[in-house]
This record gives C-alpha cells, sequence and structure tokens, in this order.
C-alpha cells in the first residue's frame, strides 16, 4: 500500500463561527503532519489533505468533534508521496465559489438522487440532464443527452443559467458534478430562482464510478 493517505471532503452546514475554527484545525493538522488545503466559510467546510493515515484520521476526528460537522463523509485515495507542500486553513465567503450572494445549500438544496438510480432517473423524458462542471472536465466524458453550459470557471454558470431558464420548459431538473459540492451549489440556486423539481447526483460521478457498474 502506498504511504500517503489523500482524504477528500466537504460539508455544508451553517457555521457563523467559522474564523473561530481556524486556528484549532491548523494545530490538529500541524501536530499530526498532515498538509493540505482547508477552507472555512459560514456556509461550511470544504478541503482536501495528506498524511500518514493515522495523521489523517486524527484530524477527521478533531474536525467531527464539532457536533454540526459530524456528519462530514470523507473520499480516500493513495499515494507514493505527499501531494502538498504545506498546511493552510484559509477563510472565505464560499466554500465553492459561485459568486451569487445568499445562494447557500445550508437555506436550500435539491433532493438527492443515488447512483444506482440516476441512470433511470435521468432516461425519463421529462428530465432535464444538466452538467455543471468546466469545459475542460465535459470533455472527458458526460452523461448522454446532457446540457453542457461551456463554463470556464463555476462563477460563470450563473449568468449562463439567467440566459437559459426562459427555455427551461420541463418540470424536473437534474444536476451532476464531479464530486457533489457544486451540483448542491448549483441546485440551491435553481431553488432560488424559483424551481421546484431539482435534483442532484450524490456524490458526484466520483461515486457514481465507485457503485454503478461499468
Amino acid at each position: 500500500m502506498s504511504d500517503y493517505l489523500v482524504a477528500a471532503f466537504y460539508h455544508f452546514v451553517s457555521l457563523p463561527d467559522y474564523k473561530e475554527l481556524q486556528a484549532g484545525i491548523q494545530k490538529c493538522a500541524v501536530d499530526n503532519n498532515v498538509m493540505g488545503t482547508i477552507l472555512l466559510a459560514d456556509e461550511g467546510i470544504n478541503g482536501t489533505v495528506a498524511g500518514q493515515a493515522e495523521g489523517v484520521h486524527a484530524l477527521l476526528t478533531y474536525i467531527r468533534s464539532d457536533e454540526r460537522i459530524a456528519e462530514l463523509e470523507h473520499k480516500e485515495s493513495f499515494a507514493s508521496e505527499n501531494p502538498f507542500y504545506r498546511m493552510k486553513v484559509r477563510l472565505k465567503k464560499e466554500i465553492v465559489t459561485l459568486g451569487v450572494e445568499g445562494v447557500s445549500p445550508t437555506k436550500q438544496v435539491g433532493n438527492y438522487i443515488d447512483p444506482e438510480n440516476w441512470n433511470d432517473f435521468i432516461s425519463d423524458p421529462d428530465v432535464i440532464v444538466i452538467d455543471t462542471r468546466n469545459d475542460y472536465e465535459v470533455e472527458i466524458g458526460t452523461f448522454k443527452g446532457a446540457i453542457d453550459p461551456k463554463t470556464t470557471s463555476f462563477r460563470e454558470f450563473p449568468e449562463w443559467f439567467e440566459k437559459q431558464k426562459e427555455k427551461i420548459k420541463n418540470p424536473k431538473i437534474a444536476m451532476f458534478c464531479t464530486g457533489g459540492i457544486r451540483c448542491e451549489k448549483s441546485t440551491a440556486l435553481m431553488k432560488a430562482k424559483g424551481f421546484n423539481e431539482v435534483y442532484h447526483l450524490q456524490g458526484g460521478i466520483l461515486k457514481y464510478l465507485e457503485e454503478v457498474p461499468k
């Protein structure tokens, strides 16, 4: 097995005191020789870190000791070398930048669709499927029939949606992204714009590839 455990995670939750969490998380990471980047905002936490398995798990246990973040899920992979050179815990306005004031999954969010049910769900002709990833990610592959917004950054998505929303006649909208975080934010935007039947692939494409046969 490779020497370094890489853990990626995010969790949308109201953290009005997020600035006060920075020092404790930074200290725990450094004490356990964990490196990477963690973003803290009023809307939650998002990060990717790496280190020896024992140290990474110690950091995750510390983060989850805050009862508001106790349900944090993470994805694991392994590397022969630590992909990070330092540890940073940064304070941000958003844990994934959409750039629209007041839109957050902590206020409202779409309905989750499990990976095992995703194919059947998007096969419904009454469902519009939107890929929320950037253009270079879409080029790698996407779901059949999915709309490609052709964005180069996530901040461009709200402008694209404003131009398209009058054309959306179908009542159901299904969205997906790489790991789940962008589509949570995207569905929050659509709910704020008055669309009620909004759905997204739980865990994103990564979870889908883990659970759905080729």
